[in-house]
């Protein structure tokens, strides 16, 4: 069956349109939707057979799975991480919503959502309101990767138009939400004495750190 596309604000999504993005999730679709930095393809996290249909799409077994929770904000973190400290948090508070990845040690509630152990996990709050109100409504984070590029110029795909060409007949409904960008997030690793950042992206983590 080929995907559904839908069109949704980027600034002020429908109510009605993020509704039907939840209503695809809840019935165990995947569907890919932009960020503020690049396009993501993600499913239910609590769905493990949507996840396991996520990890067939992208090629990758549900045992090597080293994907990021888009979460709505801080608070709905706490359930997949297992400790926050106070300087690391207050890092959090001033960098996100924003274009970061951060890698924590998951809390013993992940391997028991996702029937796999898994000793880190990566946390996306993404500053864009369509991913935020999906995750909002939906109650439970989007377990997300990239939308890449097979062509070694143009790494990341940015038009939703042609995304969707690239996934109508992989994935249950795609998102226009105008023009993505091509630069993925900034990733910085939480689970050592130091913050380490894993790969420069659009945030700059040095802003925050101080």
């Amino acid at each position: 069956m080929q995907a559904e596309l839908l069109k949704i604000h980027p600034l002020n999504p429908e109510p009605r349109k993020i509704n039907r993005a939840v209503e695809v999730l809840q019935n165990g679709g995947i569907i890919v939707y932009p960020t503020d930095t690049i396009y993501g393809i993600g499913c239910d996290l609590t769905n493990r057979r949507s996840v396991e249909k996520l990890c067939a799409i992208l090629g990758i077994k549900p045992v090597k799975l080293d994907l990021s929770f888009i979460c709505h904000d801080l608070s709905h973190i706490s359930a997949y991480v297992k400790r926050i400290d106070t300087p690391e948090f207050k890092v959090l508070k001033k960098a996100l919503p924003g274009p970061f990845t951060f890698i924590f040690e998951s809390s013993t509630q992940v391997p028991k959502i996702l029937g796999i152990t898994k000793k880190t996990v990566g946390i996306r709050i993404p500053d864009h309101p369509i991913p935020r109100d999906i995750v909002k409504l939906l109650g439970n984070p989007l377990i997300t990767s990239s939308i890449k590029n097979d062509d070694e110029i143009k790494e990341y795909t940015t038009d939703p138009e042609e995304i969707y060409e690239d996934f109508k007949h992989k994935v249950d409904l795609v998102i226009d939400g105008g023009t993505g960008g091509n630069v993925p997030s900034t990733v910085v690793d939480f689970t050592g004495s130091e913050p380490i950042i894993i790969r420069q992206g659009l945030g700059h983590f040095d802003e925050f750190a101080s």
